[in-house]
């Protein structure tokens, strides 16, 4: 099977390192290309067997299965610049989630399939979102399914919970690591530890959180009831994350909410011409 991506920006260069290193696609199945050349040329460097595409047409032509990794704006003019070398035994995959599956089915005439992936993939762990086009064949949707499962646990999710699962799967590495970082610089702060071992500290008590979690030992709420000592010192934190936090994630999930509508207008205004 011949795989096409064009776009190899942040998201598009970590799914592709994430497909070869988890023995999904081979090197030499690959073409790629990206608006700004050395972004392709530095992948190619790293895996020899890529081919570079001259054009987004000679990439979709020479493709059985097609990722759009570019932003949700940019990736209208090309989706019609490669409309017509898109049959019907192909598939194209497009990782925007602002863009939806019925949008690109008024476009393209093949099998359409979003996939929304996260940075954890990169370490073959995590979630990708699934949503299969209503007139997506069913071989593709297994050949999608099976190439997603080598990088991630793919989850298949409706249209309308999109956003909320972006920003759980998706942007949620960014939240957390944002946080872990003013957990540390707080620490940092307030005692006489240094920088360096209180983000080896902090950083290994996440893995060994993430692996308690995986390997099923606790659920989230068990997890701190088993570490909350009544009248103990984490007892102590909880209170004040309880006092300090307040809604702080209702009104995160508020302003991607509003920003996701925003963006979801652009393209409108776009696919309906």
């Amino acid at each position: 099977m011949n795989i096409g991506l064009i776009g190899t920006g942040n998201m598009g260069g970590i799914l592709t390192e994430a497909l070869i290193d988890g023995n999904a696609v081979s090197p030499a199945s690959l073409m790629i290309i990206n608006r700004t050349k050395f972004k392709a040329r530095l992948l190619k460097d790293k895996y020899k067997e890529i081919r570079i595409g001259m054009t987004a047409g000679e990439v979709a032509l020479k493709s059985d299965l097609l990722f759009i990794c570019v932003k949700p704006l940019d990736a209208f003019p090309i989706l019609r610049e490669i409309a017509s070398y898109l049959s019907e035994d192909k598939c194209l995959i497009s990782i925007t989630s602002p863009i939806s599956t019925q949008q690109l089915e008024n476009i393209v005439s093949c099998s359409v399939i979003r996939a929304i992936p996260s940075i954890t993939n990169r370490a073959l762990a995590g979630v990708s979102l699934i949503t299969y086009g209503d007139h997506c064949q069913e071989h593709w949707k297994t050949t999608v399914k099976q190439l997603f499962e080598k990088i991630s646990v793919p989850v298949e999710i409706d249209e309308k919970v999109t956003r909320v699962a972006s920003d759980i799967v998706s942007c949620g590495p960014a939240f957390f690591s944002y946080i872990l970082q003013k957990f540390i610089e707080g620490a940092v702060k307030e005692t006489d530890i240094g920088e360096e071992i209180a983000t080896k500290l902090a950083s290994e008590m996440m893995i060994g959180l993430g692996d308690l979690l995986k390997q099923g030992h606790y659920t989230l709420p068990t997890l701190i009831e088993k570490v909350c000592v009544k009248g103990g010192i984490t007892g102590v934190g909880l209170e004040v994350l309880e006092r300090e936090l307040g809604e702080v994630f209702e009104h995160l999930f508020r302003a991607t909410q509003e920003k996701f509508a925003e963006d979801l207008e652009k393209v409108r205004l776009q696919f309906s011409k």
